[in-house]
């Protein structure tokens, strides 16, 4: 008889079904399952954050969370902000201001930003900080990484505002 469960979860507008052992984490099913490779297993303690997804919105590091603990949720990785042909105002902003260098935490400093500007459109230098506290970076000391999110909430809230 098989331990596994039935899990059901829609992944950046998509819907996926598969059978799971009930201690499968969540970031091994995105990564290996479903070949959602934006996530990246780092520190597996939920300490770096580069395993950062967005689930039924709210940041979650996917490295702790198992999949069985998501079923019938809905989530969002880097790759469901945008793509190359349409960058989210996030990516772009990092890009443009240098907020990367290797690259590897970038993912989950983008999907957790997104949720910081949600719920903080016009964030100061010190809330950035203070909301980004959760994602390590090893290679660019930060201060790109803040200058890329101000950027992008200044790009978002001008579209806002033409839209308006």
């Amino acid at each position: 008889m098989s331990n596994k469960m039935h899990i059901k979860l829609n992944v950046n507008g998509k819907e996926e079904e598969f059978l799971a052992e009930p201690r499968e984490l969540l970031i091994y099913t995105l990564r290996e399952r479903l070949n959602i490779t934006g996530p990246h297993i780092g520190c597996e303690t939920s300490h770096c954050g580069a395993c950062t997804v967005t689930i039924d919105g709210k940041s979650v590091k996917s490295c702790t969370m198992f999949a069985a603990q998501a079923d019938g949720k809905s989530i969002t990785t880097i790759e469901g902000l945008g793509g190359p042909d349409n960058l989210h105002p996030l990516q772009e902003a990092f890009k443009e201001h240098h907020g990367l260098q290797c690259g590897y935490c970038t993912p989950g400093m983008i999907t957790r930003a997104t949720k910081l500007l949600e719920e903080n459109p016009n964030p100061t230098e010190e809330e950035i900080r203070f909301g980004m506290a959760g994602n390590i970076c090893r290679c660019t000391g930060y201060q790109n990484i803040v200058k890329s999110i101000q950027a992008a909430a200044v790009e978002m809230n001008a579209s806002k505002e033409a839209a308006e």
